[in-house]
């Protein structure tokens, strides 16, 4: 394969996900000609058209396709895109095609990558490691699967002898890398329909776990068996790093750190859940081996503004909140849900949920239903299908789901009835959550609410 530098132009199959538009900015920011295909126009795709990228939303072999060269053209895809017109016509054209792990590994093989992988809170924690690194100005760019606050973006430059990047276990994508530094948060059951059941997930994290060099340093949260050594971290238990000692002041936690040699004191930041002070007592433990002093740290994570989508919150006037999370996993819900039932215990929670995939509402239909049911009230909006056929998925629906969920205030909702439902509703706290489409009631619920405040 020719090298990544030799290539004018790169065209990205499915450039609206998430890391598949990181890298897109990467090459754009790097002088290259850009472009690509998605079947959904949503709020990520318009913005990299604006910073001067193409992008088409049919699956048409058009003009900007047939005078590409497949001499200077490098094809990027997700393996989340099974059968496309378009990927065909570069196969049967002989253009060099390539996964984005595979991209995102050539990229970063050359810096030394801090990889973040688990199935809940490498989102969280790869963008938390890229903030503190550009507090600390150190010379890093970053590749991350969420719109950092902070940056307003999932991609950063600023030098090049350090990378952030999450590391993606779906498709064993992670094993494209080559982490000198790696973090695993969880190796939780998931992606049941590329690995069959927990045990094989866990070997695939082994097999990530073993990529990093002996003379590197692995932390992995305490608990998790990785077959290697590794530095672990913890909250409220002892480990080689932990954080203790939380403390609630409104709507924000304190903590003390505490690492094999030293303890600091009085951390503070806004992002709430106690899973979220394990990301940042992993952040601060590779930002702490990078020899980056406590107090640039302490001034960082209390700037730190998290990430789209996850725990976004507005506080109005009139007393109600709207949260929007992208969690997507029954241990994802249980924890935002029980992050707003520690900060508000007396207030009415209404839930708007979107299942996504067929297959993982399948898998953990039994906890969706019982980390659902710790609402005050659902709408269960229909199963997003992603890269899923329903047909293949006979009986499995939203319906099927609600059934099991033990709340009385509960019904379903087609994406479209959802907003309207919602404000036909009593509540203190209305949460919208999921990974599908769902956030595109996000604008109106902010909107209707803020009008409601006047």
């Amino acid at each position: 394969m020719k090298l990544l530098e030799t290539y004018h132009t790169f065209y990205f199959v499915g450039i609206g996900g998430i890391g598949m538009s990181a890298l897109a900015r990467y090459f754009k920011a790097s002088g290259k000609k850009v472009l690509g295909y998605d079947k959904t126009n949503t709020k990520l795709t318009q913005q990299l058209m604006s910073e001067g990228i193409d992008i088409v939303f049919e699956d048409l072999i058009d003009e900007q396709i047939t005078t590409l060269q497949k001499d200077n053209t490098l094809v990027i895809y997700t393996p989340a895109i099974k059968k496309l017109g378009i990927l065909d016509y570069f196969n049967e054209h002989g253009f060099e095609i390539l996964k984005r792990a595979k991209v995102l590994g050539l990229i970063t093989e050359n810096t030394d990558c801090i990889a973040v992988a688990g199935t809940h809170g490498k989102t969280t924690t790869s963008t938390l490691v890229s903030h503190l690194c550009k507090e600390a100005d150190l010379p890093f760019s970053c590749f991350l699967g969420g719109i950092s606050e902070n940056f307003k973006s999932n991609f950063l430059y600023n030098g090049s002898e350090y990378s952030v990047v999450e590391a993606d276990e779906y498709d064993r994508s992670f094993l494209n890398l080559s982490p000198d530094w790696a973090v695993i948060t969880s190796t939780d059951a998931d992606h049941l329909d590329i690995y069959g059941d927990k045990s094989h997930i866990e070997e695939g994290f082994r097999q990530f776990a073993a990529l990093v060099p002996e003379d590197k340093k692995l932390f992995v949260r305490k608990g998790i068996e990785i077959g290697r050594d590794h530095q672990t971290y913890a909250v409220n238990e002892k480990a080689d790093y932990y954080s203790d000692n939380l403390r609630m002041d409104h709507d924000k936690i304190y903590f003390d750190f505490h690492t094999p040699g030293e303890s600091v004191k009085d951390f503070v930041w806004e992002i709430p859940g106690i899973h979220n002070v394990e990301n940042a007592t992993v952040a601060l433990a590779i930002l702490h081996n990078l020899g980056v002093d406590f107090d640039i740290l302490k001034k960082a994570i209390a700037s730190f503004k998290g990430i789209k989508r996850r725990y976004t919150k507005h506080i109005y006037k009139n007393g109600k909140i709207y949260i929007d999370d992208y969690a997507h996993h029954p241990t994802e819900i249980n924890a935002v849900v029980g992050s707003i039932k520690t900060f508000y215990p007396d207030k009415k929670l209404l839930v708007a949920f979107q299942p996504h995939l067929f297959s993982r509402t399948r898998d953990f239909a039994d906890g969706f239903a019982e980390s659902l049911s710790n609402a005050d009230e659902l709408i269960l909006l229909d199963i997003y299908p992603a890269r899923e056929l329903q047909e293949n998925f006979e009986g499995i629906t939203s319906t099927w789901l609600l059934e099991k969920v033990t709340l009385d205030k509960k019904e379903g909702s087609t994406l479209t009835e959802a907003f309207e439902k919602i404000k036909e509703k009593d509540f203190d706290i209305l949460l919208t959550v999921g990974a599908g489409n769902i956030d595109t009631l996000y604008d109106p619920i902010c909107e209707w609410l803020s009008l409601k405040d006047k």
